[in-house]
């Protein structure tokens, strides 16, 4: 794990499925007293962006174990759009910065993630799909990077939580 990590207030987790967010939250919540917000899809009918401000406006060191990032990736490739524009997407990185907070891309090979998720879940998608995301998530973090810090972290087969380097 990257010692620097718990230098920043506020961190995003964000990478595919697979790739080790919960666990690397779960480990810098009992390690530095981060709160955790996992947050799965949020549904249609809520507004995304509403929802992101109202977590980044909590007090406290904060950790979003995912968050508006996925939609950039999984929306497009699932769904053929995103339900955030770009200038909502620099908006919130903006305010996570504004937090002392990082961007954390957690990413590993595909056939990493594929066999994390099949031990985890018993499915994985397609080697295709995974680089699709693992694609996804490098374009949309360097695209953000130039709006908050960006720290990679990458996973190796025997890896329990990624490392940077």
């Amino acid at each position: 794990m990257s010692p620097g990590l718990a230098a920043y207030r506020t961190l995003v987790l964000e990478g595919c499925d697979g790739a080790g967010k919960s666990t690397l939250a779960a480990r810098l919540a009992d390690e530095h007293g981060f709160t955790v917000v996992h947050s799965p899809r949020t549904p249609d009918s809520l507004d995304l962006i509403a929802r992101y401000r109202e977590l980044l406006a909590l007090p406290g060191r904060l950790i979003l174990d995912r968050c508006f990032i996925s939609e950039l990736v999984y929306g497009p490739l699932y769904r053929d759009t995103s339900r955030i524009t770009w200038a909502q997407a620099h908006d919130l990185a903006k305010a996570v910065a504004n937090r002392d907070g990082a961007l954390c891309h957690l990413t590993a090979p595909a056939e990493v993630i594929r066999a994390r998720l099949m031990a985890r879940d018993g499915e994985a998608p397609l080697h295709a799909q995974v680089a699709a995301l693992l694609a996804g998530y490098s374009s949309v973090f360097q695209r953000l990077g130039e709006r908050v810090p960006v720290i990679t972290l990458h996973a190796a087969a025997d890896d329990e939580v990624p490392s940077s380097g």
